[in-house]
C-alpha cells in the first residue's frame, strides 16, 4: 500500500465531530482514561513503557513556543552529531513533518512502512480488547516512538500534545531533562478554565529526579510549578534571560524571528546543556547521584557561555510556520500560526516591525491584507482584536480546507468538524471584524460559498469569505505571484462584484500579507506558496 492508502486509514482514527463532545465530557470526568488506555496501545504494539527508556527523551511542554523550543534544541544536539529524533504536532501539510529523523521529516516510504507495522499489529489484537483502536494522537504518538526504536536514535525530543499529566506522550517514565515554555490560558474544557490549573497540568511531565527547567512565569502558575515539581522530586530552574548569556562576540542569533523566541532559545540552550551533561556522564560509566534535599529546591539556571555548537545550532533552526517571511515578487507573505492572546500579540509586534522596515522602501500604494482563521474553542473576536492595530486594507477570512478539490490531500482531512461549523466560524469571525473594525455596512449578502450554506451574512467594505485557502491566496495575489499561479492547477471562479473591489491589489506597488490563527490555516497556505516543503 502507498503512502496516500497509510494516511487515509489514519485519519479513520480522527475522533468524528458528532462525538467529539461526549470525549470532551469523559475527558473531563475521567482525565487520565486516554494515558491509562495509551499503555495497553503500547503493549499491544510489542512495546513496554521501560523499551522507551534507550530513546534519551527530551520532553518538553506549555502553551506557547513549546515547538519552537524542541526545534531549537532537536538542531543544537543534531549539530554535535548526534542522530536525532523529533515528534511534533500539528503538522503543516504532510502528517510525516510529526515525525522527524535528523531534523527531516521521514520519507513516505519509511512512513508507509512503519505504519502498516504498528497499525497492523494494533488492528490485529482489537478483538481481545473490546474492538479499540487509538485515537489519532495517540496512535501517532505510538508510531514515533515505534520509528525512533527502529532508526536507532541517540535521543528523541518529544513535544507534549495538549497539557502534560494526562497527554499522551507522559507515558514518558524516565526523561532525561524536562522542560516547560511560556504558560497561557488555551484548550480550556481539556485542563481546566485558570492559567494555574493549566500549569498544575503542564507540570505533570516532571518525573522524581529528573532535571526540570521553565521559563518566566507569572506569579501564579510559577508557583503551581514549583509546588508540583517538590511533590514529584523533581529539581527545578528558572531559565535566564537569553542576553545574560556570555558569547564572546556580541549578542546571540536566532533564526527565527520575534522577540519571544528569545526565551524559547534560552530554554532550549539549558534543555541541551543538561542533555549532554547526562550524555556525558553515561559515556564514562558515571554513577548518577540522586539529587539532594537542596537541590529539590527552585534555583535560577547560570547563564553559561554557549559552545560555537550552539549558536551555530540556535542560527541554523529551520521552523517553518511560525514568524516566516516569505517573497514573491510584488506580494510578501508574513505567516505565523499564533493562536493564543500572547501569541497573536507577539505576532502584531513582528508584523508592524518588520513591515515598517519593508514598506518604506516601496514607491506608489502599499496594500496590507489579513488572511486569518481561528479553530476550537478559541475567542475569536479576541484574537481579532489585537490585529485592529496593524490597519488591512483588506481582511479575508475562509476556513482550514486547502482547495475545494480534495484528491490526493487526505494529510489535511479533518473529520473532528462540520463543514457547515467551519463556515458558520468564518462568518462569525468576519462579523467580529466589522463590529471591531467599525465598518460601515456598503451593501448586502456577498458570501463567496455559494450553494453551501442557508445563511446571509452583511459583509462590509474589504472583508470577504472564501470556501477555501486556494481561492483566498488566488484572489489576494491577482496573478501578480508566479508561484502561486505555477502551484495552482486552476483558478477558482469568484463573483464579479468581487474581482472589481481587487483594483486597490492589482495596482499596488506592493502588498502585505499577513496569514495567522491557527497553524493549520498557516499550513495550508504554505503548500501553495512554498511547493518545496509539501515534497
Amino acid at each position: 500500500m502507498n503512502y496516500e492508502e497509510a494516511v487515509c486509514a489514519l485519519n479513520t482514527l480522527q475522533t468524528n465531530a458528532s462525538v467529539l463532545d461526549q470525549v470532551r465530557k469523559e475527558r473531563s470526568e475521567l482525565p487520565d482514561r486516554q494515558l491509562q488506555a495509551m499503555y495497553g496501545f503500547l503493549h499491544r504494539t510489542g512495546l513496554t513503557v521501560e523499551d522507551l527508556d534507550p530513546l534519551n527523551i527530551i520532553h518538553v511542554t506549555g502553551t506557547k513556543g513549546k515547538g519552537s523550543t524542541c526545534a531549537f534544541t532537536e538542531r543544537i544536539l543534531r549539530g554535535y552529531g548526534f542522530r536525532t529524533g523529533f515528534y511534533s504536532s500539528p503538522h503543516l501539510i504532510q502528517v510525516r513533518e510529526r515525525i522527524r529523523i535528523n531534523g527531516q521529516p521521514i520519507s513516505k516510504e519509511l512512513f508507509t512502512k512503519y505504519f502498516w507495522e504498528v497499525y497492523d499489529q494494533l488492528d490485529g489484537t482489537q478483538g481481545p480488547h473490546g474492538g479499540s483502536m487509538p485515537g489519532y494522537f495517540c496512535f501517532l504518538t505510538i508510531l514515533a516512538f515505534h520509528v525512533f526504536l527502529r532508526e536507532r536514535v541517540d535521543l528523541a525530543v518529544v513535544e507534549v500534545g495538549i497539557g502534560g499529566a494526562y497527554d499522551c506522550t507522559n507515558i514518558i517514565r524516565k526523561p532525561w531533562v524536562c522542560g516547560i515554555s511560556s504558560l497561557e490560558i488555551d484548550h480550556m474544557s481539556i485542563l481546566g478554565d485558570s492559567i494555574e490549573e493549566i500549569a498544575w497540568q503542564k507540570a505533570g511531565i516532571f518525573k522524581p529526579g529528573v532535571p526540570g527547567f521553565t521559563v518566566r512565569q507569572p506569579a501564579g502558575p510559577m508557583t503551581v510549578i514549583k509546588d508540583r515539581a517538590k511533590e514529584k522530586g523533581c529539581p527545578l530552574w528558572v531559565c535566564p534571560d537569553l542576553e545574560q548569556y556570555e558569547t564572546g562576540a556580541g549578542p546571540v542569533h536566532l533564526s527565527l524571528a520575534g522577540q519571544q523566541q528569545h526565551c524559547n532559545a534560552s530554554l532550549a540552550l539549558q534543555l541541551s546543556k543538561t542533555w549532554l551533561e547526562r550524555y556525558r556522564q553515561s559515556v564514562a560509566d558515571v554513577r548518577l547521584v540522586p539529587p539532594t534535599a537542596q537541590k529539590l529546591l527552585v534555583s535560577q539556571a547560570p547563564a553559561f557561555q554557549p559552545s560555537s555548537i550552539m549558536l551555530k545550532g540556535l542560527e541554523a533552526t529551520e521552523w517553518p510556520g511560525r514568524t516566516q517571511t516569505l517573497r514573491h515578487g510584488p506580494i510578501t507573505y508574513y505567516l505565523d500560526g499564533a493562536h493564543t492572546t500572547g501569541s497573536m500579540q507577539a505576532c502584531v509586534h513582528w508584523f508592524r516591525q518588520q513591515t515598517q522596515q519593508e514598506e518604506g522602501g516601496h514607491r506608489g500604494p502599499v496594500v496590507r491584507v489579513l488572511l486569518f482563521n481561528a479553530t476550537g474553542e478559541r475567542d475569536s473576536a479576541a484574537l481579532l482584536k489585537l490585529l485592529v492595530p496593524c490597519q488591512f486594507d483588506f481582511t479575508v477570512f475562509c476556513p482550514n480546507i486547502t482547495e475545494t478539490i480534495t484528491e490526493n490531500n487526505a494529510d489535511q482531512q479533518n473529520f473532528n468538524v462540520s463543514m457547515e461549523n467551519v463556515l458558520t466560524r468564518c462568518l462569525d469571525n468576519q462579523s467580529s471584524w466589522q463590529r471591531l473594525s467599525e465598518t460601515e455596512t456598503q451593501q448586502g449578502s456577498e458570501l463567496l460559498i455559494p450553494d453551501r450554506l442557508p445563511l446571509l451574512a452583511k459583509t462590509r467594505t474589504h472583508t470577504l469569505v472564501f470556501p477555501c485557502i486556494l481561492s483566498a491566496l488566488q484572489w489576494i495575489g491577482q496573478e501578480r505571484d508566479g508561484v502561486l499561479a505555477a502551484a495552482a492547477s486552476s483558478l477558482v471562479p469568484v463573483q464579479t462584484s468581487v474581482l472589481a473591489k481587487a483594483t486597490a491589489l492589482k495596482e499596488a506597488a506592493h502588498i502585505s500579507v499577513l496569514v495567522t490563527g491557527s497553524l493549520h490555516l498557516v499550513g495550508g497556505a504554505l503548500k501553495h506558496l512554498d511547493p518545496s516543503i509539501a515534497s
